[in-house]
């Protein structure tokens, strides 16, 4: 399915309309189909040395050809799950491929995840499979007897690993032909991860429509790419959807050669480094990494190719949006979307005219409003839900074993993202916050995102997130936690300074009342800022005060 060819937003919309076939595997449209040029590179990988080697589409279908028909030989079947847990690698796509291949559902889990994060996805999803690296082994070995359906342990660096099979040594006695499944559209390929913002994370169902679904709309974001001249890259983390599909699977349909870097923790200076060197003309930067890269614009490679940058995950902000167009010479898009239905709301400069601060119009296919909590559209102007309507091939079939939660996120066939918004008579989404960041004081209902935003204004902020703290007066009071730029030094007179910004450019009841001065702040694994984790911190500390 291809995006339709327009000059305008609205000439797109009125072309388009989905076409989803009953049968699709994702390993024929990303791997097979462009396996019979043996010259085709698929992936270039940086290791951690900074050696860098190329591996082509055909390489990388018999690789998995080789992964299917060993764990065939394991004993698994269609339908049972694998968890991948590997940094951005050939591996990591080998093994989510060869899953594709074979039916088998691969379950996405971090590196960065702590023992009772992977266990909470092994024993949740009831995988049979994990494969890791060395590095994460002992991870998976202490919590191994408590994951009774794991059976296998695969590990990909490490030539005689204990009690676990060395992926590369494993793979070399497999032949490299295999004869694809045969499945519907609507069968389970993967089960992705809320980001647990909130609660314990959910496991999340993607069928194998999800990519038909996610194709056309990041054909809208890439400008009618990826194109087959494309590199593309980005530092999210393949254990997410924003790397896994929006990179990774979004680049391969295309044919495109994608670069994976073993990145440990994100490092602005070699973001850069990383799309100069490697030529890149497509990346997905998250506002968190555009504010951390822009902290470092004064030392880093000028001589960049960028033709799209993308960005989302949470409100860019206009301050940010304008030093990333200046900075990458174009006008960044803007994405807005979760994990249960990706690329939802969106921008292409060349086809619509951009806001900056605004998440963009509803995607060509998609119907997306703004609703109250009865599901009614309200007026333009209105806050409320930002929603999007069912059917759609991009949306989650469900959350893993749990239907409550799965009818909890819908009201009648609106998906509620569990986000606040408003949309303008001009058909513009806005972004104000999480429904469960929302700050409520003196009667009124505050959304974080723009009192961050307007911090980040100042030289002195690199980053800043605001909560709700609770007050017996005002219900809640406003309190920001600023970590400052290097060299800043924090002061009473600086926190004045820094309501004062926030006075001159929202209303008084935005103005932070409490500003903690910080080194760090809790983020996903996503680079999202977890208020939670802020808020929970103040109440225990009012607790403890108080005893």
């Amino acid at each position: 399915m291809d995006l339709p060819v327009g000059s305008s937003y609205e000439e797109i919309c009125e072309k388009f309309s989905w076409v989803i076939p009953e049968y699709f595997n994702i390993a024929d449209a990303i791997s097979d189909r462009w396996a019979d040029d043996e010259s085709r590179i698929a992936m270039t990988h940086e290791a951690s040395d900074g050696s860098c080697t190329d591996y082509t589409f055909t390489e990388i279908r018999d690789y998995a050809n080789q992964l299917a028909n060993l764990l065939g030989g394991l004993g698994l079947t269609r339908g049972d799950r694998l968890v991948v847990m590997l940094t951005q690698s050939p591996e990591c796509a080998i093994s989510h491929l060869a899953c594709f291949k074979s039916g088998i559902v691969s379950c996405l889990a971090s590196v960065l995840f702590g023992p009772d994060g992977i266990k909470h996805r092994l024993v949740g999803s009831g995988a049979k499979v994990c494969i890791t690296n060395a590095a994460n082994l002992s991870k998976v070995t202490e919590i191994r007897d408590a994951c009774p359906e794991l059976q296998h342990v695969i590990v990909v660096d490490d030539a005689e690993p204990a009690d676990a099979l060395a992926f590369w040594e494993s793979l070399s006695s497999q032949s490299n032909r295999y004869q694809n499944v045969k499945t519907r559209a609507e069968d389970l390929a993967w089960i992705s991860y809320t980001s647990g913002t909130t609660g314990l994370p959910k496991g999340v169902l993607m069928p194998h429509r999800t990519l038909l679904g996610n194709k056309p709309l990041f054909e809208y974001y890439y400008d009618y790419g990826p194109r087959p001249s494309d590199v593309l890259w980005s530092p999210a983390d393949w254990a997410w959807i924003a790397g896994l599909i929006n990179i990774l699977l979004i680049g391969w349909y295309s044919g495109c050669r994608v670069v994976s870097t073993d990145m440990q923790g994100f490092d602005a200076s070699a973001a850069f480094r990383i799309l100069a060197q490697h030529r890149i003309t497509v990346s997905l930067l998250t506002p968190t990494v555009l504010k951390l890269m822009r902290q470092v614009d004064a030392e880093a490679a000028q001589d960049i190719d960028l033709r799209v940058v993308l960005s989302g995950g949470e409100a860019v902000g206009k301050a940010l949006a304008l030093w990333a167009d200046e900075r990458f010479s174009l006008t960044i898009s803007e994405g807005f979307g979760q994990t249960e239905c990706n690329g939802m709301i969106g921008t292409n400069p060349r086809l619509m005219e951009v806001r900056h601060g605004s998440l963009g119009k509803a995607m060509p296919g998609s119907v997306c409003a703004i609703v109250d909590d009865e599901g009614q559209v309200v007026e333009p102007g209105t806050k409320g839900n930002i929603a999007i309507r069912r059917p759609h091939p991009a949306m989650f079939s469900g959350y893993l074993d749990d239907p409550i939660a799965t009818a909890g996120k819908f009201i009648g066939d609106w998906m509620i993202t569990g986000d606040l918004g408003e949309q303008d008579p001009e058909g513009y989404l806005w972004f104000h916050g999480r429904t469960d960041d929302v700050i409520t004081s003196s009667g009124y209902r505050i959304g974080p995102t723009e009192i961050e935003d307007c911090l980040l204004k100042s030289d002195v902020v690199q980053l800043a997130a605001v909560i709700g703290v609770p007050d017996q007066e005002r219900t809640e009071l406003v309190k920001a936690f600023v970590v400052l730029a290097a060299g800043v030094e924090p002061s009473e007179t600086l926190a004045d300074a820094l309501k004062q910004l926030v006075r001159q450019h929202l209303a008084r009841h935005e103005v932070p009342r409490l500003i903690e001065f910080v080194t760090e702040l809790p983020l996903t694994t996503t680079g999202k800022i977890m208020r939670r984790a802020l808020r929970d911190r103040e109440i225990n500390t009012q607790t403890t005060n108080h005893t």
